[in-house]
């Protein structure tokens, strides 16, 4: 698969992380939606693995930061992804596309009979034209058990369902050789399969202190998910309509061949 093939793939997963759906971002889950409705109408199968119900919980707490304390982070979590589910769902309903909630723990996909019934449940949901969203279960979940990331979560899922192809969004439109804000910073614009991007410095991130991931779990993600077979394509949230209609934008992830 190349980035022109994206608008015929059977089955995608998009992972949008907390800043961008969140705070004074909130306002993206309709462009968002809207992206994913077009691709969805094309008949592709799509899968959203969407961060953020601890950042969408917090006001709901008046919670100025993000909690640090796992039991905070837990209740925040808990309030944040009704708040978060019924945004999507309230988006979605503009094209009568109905959500199906999907939380996971790492022990689900560690567990055998956990992640078959996951996968089971999802492929179904996929048949009835559902569209998932999936996010790791705050609520429950452990410091020790813990996927550390949603670009993670994203890839085992896109392993999880087969995917054709896996769409890691954030807040910018590509991988930098440095983070983009530096001089000398350089677009990276195809990676190809086996390629250590020797001397290359990724950032820390998280804007507004509200997110977990940055460059360089992407990357780590990416690799794991094109391992696997699944070409990845990391670009920002802004741009997801042009991602999913195959505009040689971001940066690709050659799959294994």
């Amino acid at each position: 698969m190349t980035r022109a093939d994206i608008p015929t793939a059977r089955r995608v997963v998009v992972k949008v992380g907390s800043s961008s759906i969140s705070g004074p971002n909130a306002d993206q889950i309709g462009p968002l939606v809207d992206a994913l409705a077009e691709s969805h109408g094309r008949g592709t199968e799509v899968v959203l693995v969407s961060s953020g119900a601890i950042a969408t919980g917090m006001p709901y707490l008046r919670l100025d930061s993000r909690p640090t304390d796992l039991a905070t982070q837990q209740a925040a979590a808990a309030v944040g992804q009704n708040v978060l589910i019924y945004r999507y769902q309230e988006s979605l309903r503009r094209f009568g596309i109905v959500a199906g909630q999907v939380l996971l723990t790492a022990g689900d996909i560690d567990n055998p009979t956990h992640r078959s019934n996951a996968q089971r449940a999802m492929e179904r949901l996929l048949k009835l034209r559902i569209l998932p969203i999936v996010n790791e279960n705050d609520t429950v979940a452990t410091h020790e058990i813990r996927f550390g990331d949603n670009d993670r979560l994203a890839a085992l899922v896109s392993q999880l369902v087969e995917a054709d192809l896996l769409v890691l969004l954030s807040d910018v439109d590509a991988l930098y050789t440095r983070p983009p804000h530096e001089p000398g910073a350089v677009k990276i614009d195809e990676v190809p399969f086996g390629d250590a991007l020797a001397g290359i410095s990724f950032g820390a991130a998280g804007a507004a202190g509200v997110g977990t991931g940055g460059a360089g779990t992407k990357v780590a993600a990416a690799r794991l998910a094109a391992d696997s077979g699944t070409p990845v394509l990391v670009t920002s949230t802004t741009r997801v309509a042009e991602a999913l209609s195959g505009a040689d934008i971001g940066t690709w992830f050659a799959a294994h061949p």
